[in-house]
């Protein structure tokens, strides 16, 4: 298994096609792992893909060191590496039948009946759980394959050269919606089955839930003459969503996807003691007066959507300029213009205009009850 750490890692790059701007990466640090997959998750053209190419050795950085197990890898080819890289075209050789794309590894070795045996045993098993040991399959050429189909090949491929790190550039991203849900599925089986160190670069927020130990969420912020990517914040779905570093983190992170991940309002609008903080509110954790806990306060009740299937209505609610999302049950009385109380089971409070997490966030909290 490999254990990689990005440490400060500097990246420049001239301008951007058809925007005119340069982009930059500054002092990054980020560690994956052994045998985790860490999902890079964030918006287009905030240096994912960049990330995943100075890993393998594709593209050197300007800046600091990636580092293998400690080992400072500057110095290593891409091929001494033991990197298994997914990419978006999938690279297939076009000149080889699926099986023989799949046992690739091994074509290039020396042929003993060791590594015969070694490589009809990796084939096996990889067939099994890419769901690709299918007689009408194994003998096409890449040409006569679906974009699913070529998925499955080029992951089986990266399996069987036994990597000790595997890097995924939006595999199923050409993919339409029932084949990457299933897909999403056979790969999280794989890469528990291998305890393989994954890092995986995606825009997808579900399948970034579905498939990451860790997530890193990456930021983009751009001017008039250049962009800037940078790491927000890394840690599991549970830590991204219930302690959010940053405003943007927490409304970037929305595991709903029906309705605002959060809510933010000014907090003198709720009470004195907020005043010059924003708080977040997610939809979850709003409840209308009776013995629901948290300070109370005052909203006037806006549009109301009903959803049965899910099992809750989503509520627009009015605080002064500010509205607020939330998901409530759906015996829950309220009607729109109605004067109501509510009260928050959890909240968040944030710096501005950092939009930092606030340092006396627990203080705040305490002293409003």
């Amino acid at each position: 298994m490999a254990t990689i750490r990005l440490s400060d890692i500097t990246i420049t790059r001239g301008d951007l096609p058809g925007h005119g701007r340069r982009f930059a990466i500054h002092n990054l640090t980020l560690t994956i792992p052994h045998g985790k997959t860490v999902v890079i998750l964030g918006p287009s053209g905030c240096g994912k893909s960049t990330l995943l190419r100075v890993i393998a050795g594709l593209e050197a950085p300007d800046g600091g060191r990636v580092l293998f197990n400690g080992r400072d890898v500057a110095g290593i080819s891409p091929g001494e590496r033991k990197i298994g890289y997914l990419f978006q075209s999938y690279a297939l050789y076009p000149h080889f039948d699926v099986k023989r794309n799949i046992t690739s590894y091994f074509f290039f070795r020396r042929k003993t009946p060791e590594m015969t045996r070694l490589r009809e045993e990796k084939f096996k098993r990889t067939s099994e759980l890419l769901d690709v040991a299918m007689a009408y399959l194994l003998d096409r050429m890449p040409a006569n394959l679906s974009g699913g189909e070529k998925q499955r090949v080029a992951l089986g491929r990266c399996i069987t050269r036994e990597p000790e790190l595997f890097l995924l550039d939006e595999p199923f991203s050409n993919l339409d919606a029932k084949l990457r849900n299933t897909y999403r599925q056979h790969l999280k089986t794989l890469l528990r089955e291998f305890s393989i160190t994954t890092v995986y670069v995606t825009h997808d927020q579900q399948e970034a839930v579905l498939l990451a130990d860790l997530i890193a969420v990456m930021r983009l912020e751009s001017s008039e003459s250049r962009s800037v990517g940078s790491v927000e914040q890394i840690g599991t779905v549970r830590e991204l969503y219930d302690h959010p570093g940053n405003t943007f983190v927490a409304d970037f992170l929305n595991l709903h996807g029906d309705v605002p991940a959060i809510s933010f309002i000014e907090g003198g609008a709720i009470a004195p003691e907020l005043d010059g903080y924003t708080i977040g509110v997610r939809p979850e954790d709003v409840a209308i007066g009776g013995d629901a806990p948290g300070a109370g306060v005052r909203a006037i009740v806006g549009e109301i959507k009903e959803d049965p299937l899910r099992q809750y209505r989503i509520v627009a609610f009015k605080i002064g300029p500010h509205t607020l999302t939330a998901k409530l049950l759906p015996g829950t009385t309220c009607a729109p213009g109605e004067p109501v109380e509510l009260r928050f089971r959890n909240y968040h409070v944030f710096d501005r205009p950092s939009g930092e997490i606030a340092a006396r966030t627990e203080a705040i909290r305490k002293a409003l009850g």
